[in-house]
């Protein structure tokens, strides 16, 4: 009796996982949180859903190797599922050098806005001096695609890339790498 007792509780902890794992299967398929060809982000790990097993979600890295999670462990997580992302907000900086002037400093905000504002599927939101940069004076920029196609969003941040850097070339403006300035007293 005392042998089946505890048989009984050893096969009962051992199904509790697998019991586990497949109601969660069956709160994903009934609840869709993701499905095959989402691009999801679950704590530090990322990838696009393969395929939703019984047991066991598939995801493939952008690096190329297979992670496999417990369907329980995935409900347990915080999931982020970009596919499903109505737009795509991004923040950039830039730096311009200390010796720009004051007027251009002042133009550069409407520079941006005219480079963003006519490509397709943006929106501009705002460009503003934010602050006094340890070797710069830094811009932030602030826009939305309006798809989220990842490879648009990448191709737009490039066409912005390339305008801005045409357009402060023509305006004389130089964005700002590291540098030191080293003053030597003679005579000491």
């Amino acid at each position: 009796m005392a042998g089946l007792g505890v048989t009984g509780i050893a096969v009962a902890l051992a199904l509790q996982n697998i019991l586990g794992d497949l109601f969660a299967s069956l709160s994903i398929v009934l609840d869709k949180p993701f499905v095959v060809g989402d691009y999801i982000v679950v704590d530090t790990l990322q990838g696009t859903v393969e395929r939703i097993g019984l047991k066991t979600t598939r995801v493939r890295s952008l690096s190329g190797e297979q992670i496999v999670f417990s369907n329980a462990d995935l409900l347990k997580s915080r999931l982020r599922n970009f596919k499903r992302m109505q737009e795509r907000r991004v923040a950039f900086t830039f730096g311009v050098t200390y010796q720009t002037p004051e007027a251009l400093l002042t133009r550069i905000p409407g520079i941006v806005r005219e480079v963003i504002t006519p490509l397709p599927s943006t929106r501009f939101d705002r460009a503003h001096f934010q602050s006094f940069g340890e070797y710069a004076l830094l811009f932030e920029v602030v826009y939305f695609v309006t798809t989220p196609d990842y490879a648009l969003f990448m191709d737009i941040q490039q066409a912005i890339n390339l305008g801005l850097l045409g357009r402060f070339r023509q305006e004389g403006i130089a964005f700002a790498y590291p540098t030191q300035t080293h003053l030597v007293k003679e005579g000491t």
